[in-house]
């Protein structure tokens, strides 16, 4: 009984308050050390999983791309591409007169002659060639091709200020496109804009270095063509 109550002297001592105290600030400190580790090490986790998902973005692509042929340079003004509605005008015969929109292969139906490739010629090629496959089905061949509509639906995703699906109704540049989606932001890498377009039932994609254009220098002009989608890369984050 005796030790019990020297015990409870003991305790209700300030000395030994403070001592406890002390003893609980330094408990306390570890625990700190403890949730700061904690915070770090999540924080490192996030950044090892943002460079891993960066790395395998730009990992299955070429760090230069492809150069797509000269055939596929996109919808340049005047050329006709697919999605375009032509007209077809018989001066002889009206009745076969007709609009048509070319097909995602590149063709057009007409009367008499069928299937007719129409992508990458302009409206007065195709109607020289149209001309002549009637010389020997019309009496008068004579057939004026105009361009009655053009439609560009593209997608610009990535480092702008609006992405989403963008529909032209004429010829525009990979950097029109990108312009309409409100621009780059400013974390943007306009030296690898990736171009990727779908050719001969597979994707393919192009690097386009926007960034000599935004400076004033000369750089060549890029069309966009119908379905295809502008990715605009972040530039590399150092942690």
């Amino acid at each position: 009984m005796q030790t019990q109550a020297k015990w409870r002297n003991h305790n209700n001592c300030p000395a030994s308050h403070a001592g406890a105290g002390v003893f609980r600030a330094l408990g306390q400190r570890p625990a700190e050390e403890k949730r700061r580790m904690s915070l770090a090490a999540k924080t490192a986790t996030i950044c090892i999983l943002t460079i891993a998902a960066l790395a395998a973005f730009t990992g299955c692509q070429s760090p230069t791309g492809e150069v797509f042929p000269a055939s596929a340079t996109g919808h340049k003004p005047g050329i006709l591409s697919s999605g375009d509605t032509i007209k077809v005008a018989f001066t002889s015969d009206p009745e076969l007169s007709q609009s048509q929109k070319i097909q995602p292969d590149g063709k057009v139906s007409l009367p008499l002659v069928g299937e007719i490739y129409a992508v990458g010629k302009t409206p007065a090629e195709l109607q020289n060639e149209l001309t002549g496959l009637y010389k020997s089905q019309l009496q008068n061949s004579e057939v004026v091709v105009t361009l009655e509509t053009t439609v560009i639906p593209v997608v610009v995703s990535g480092e702008v200020q609006r992405p989403g699906k963008i529909v032209f109704e004429r010829p525009a540049t990979v950097l029109e496109a990108i312009m309409e989606a409100g621009g780059f932001t400013a974390y943007a890498d306009p030296k690898k804009v990736s171009l990727i377009r779908q050719m001969q039932g597979d994707h393919h994609t192009q690097i386009v270095d926007l960034s000599g254009i935004l400076k004033g220098m000369p750089t060549p002009v890029m069309y966009v063509s119908p379905g295809d989608v502008i990715y605009v890369r972040p530039k590399f984050i150092s942690f």
